[in-house]
């Protein structure tokens, strides 16, 4: 699991990895919440990362309100790092937590997808026929 939490004096959470690994990394958002010691205020976190033209870009993922809305579920929200967490409005404190998945690109066997059993194959639909009058 992975997590991390965004205060008044903590602003922001890099989440990176070694750039010269050789796998694919993915970190997955579950939840974002309001812990001990919240006041009743907006508190704005949003994700900066790379799209895929690899320029930066910002998003606003939740904005937790004590009195309203202390958590949000993000159903394993996928990025890949590197991601940076940033408080932008409230003082927090806000817990992210999540997983980070590793695939070792050597362990990845597609041969074994193509070789697909005549059991494995999806068996044919019959043809739809015209209705009876």
């Amino acid at each position: 699991l992975a997590g991390c939490e965004l205060t008044a004096s903590t602003k922001s959470y890099t989440f990176q990895v070694d750039e010269e690994d050789d796998s694919d990394h993915i970190l997955a958002l579950s939840v974002v919440c309001l812990t001990d010691g919240a006041k009743d205020e907006c508190n704005v976190v949003e994700v900066v990362g790379r799209n895929h033209e690899n320029q930066e870009i910002a998003v606003p993922v939740a904005n937790l309100k004590l009195s309203c809305q202390p958590l949000l579920s993000l159903d394993n929200f996928k990025l890949q790092p590197p991601v940076t967490f940033r408080l932008v409005a409230g003082s927090g404190p806000v817990h992210l937590a999540g997983w980070h998945r590793i695939l070792h690109r050597e362990d990845a066997s597609f041969e074994e997808d193509d070789d697909l059993s005549e059991e494995e194959e999806e068996p044919e639909l019959a043809p739809i026929m015209p209705a009876k009058k």
